[in-house]
């Protein structure tokens, strides 16, 4: 589904003003590799995921945005980390901020299969050789290993 129902609702009151959403995103690895889908309506490629749709977990969100987009069944087992910050403008012109939640997620059943439209292909890279996403990661974050979620942070953010 491109757009939810709430978003809709949103937009007819709102039209293309912008709009804070939050998403979350899974990391899928096999055999060291990361899938990722490329996008039907831009092209682009992505981690499997999307908007958090009212009264839903942002984990149950994870499960439920990559089975639609890719046919696996996944389990979030951690938070990578926590994005937000980059504005986007869709080609209808629609204005959004999202405020992203990226969880590592094992398979835990399902076949690998463009099942909603929203992708048009689905691939496994290399993490060193990840093409260019339209979210902004942190240098090293598909190659680090971390023990604790990642988050941008500057000290001047402290009010004062």
């Amino acid at each position: 589904m491109p757009i939810s129902d709430y978003i809709r609702q949103l937009r007819d009151k709102v039209g293309t003003d912008l709009l804070l959403m939050p998403c979350a995103a899974a990391v899928i690895r096999n055999n060291g590799q990361i899938l990722l889908q490329r996008r039907a309506d831009n092209g682009r490629w992505a981690l499997p995921g999307g908007m958090v749709d009212p009264g839903e977990e942002p984990a149950q969100t994870v499960a439920r945005e990559t089975w639609e987009e890719t046919g696996l069944r996944v389990r979030p087992v951690k938070v990578l980390g926590v994005f937000g910050g980059a504005r986007h403008v869709y080609p209808n012109g629609d204005r959004a901020e999202i405020a992203l939640t990226v969880f590592e997620c094992e398979i835990v059943g399902g076949k690998l299969a463009c099942l909603d439209g929203e992708a048009t292909e689905l691939r496994y890279f290399e993490p060193s050789k990840l093409p260019e996403f339209l979210v902004k990661y942190p240098e090293g974050f598909f190659t680090a290993q971390r023990q604790e979620p990642f988050f941008y942070w500057r000290d001047e953010w402290v009010p004062k």
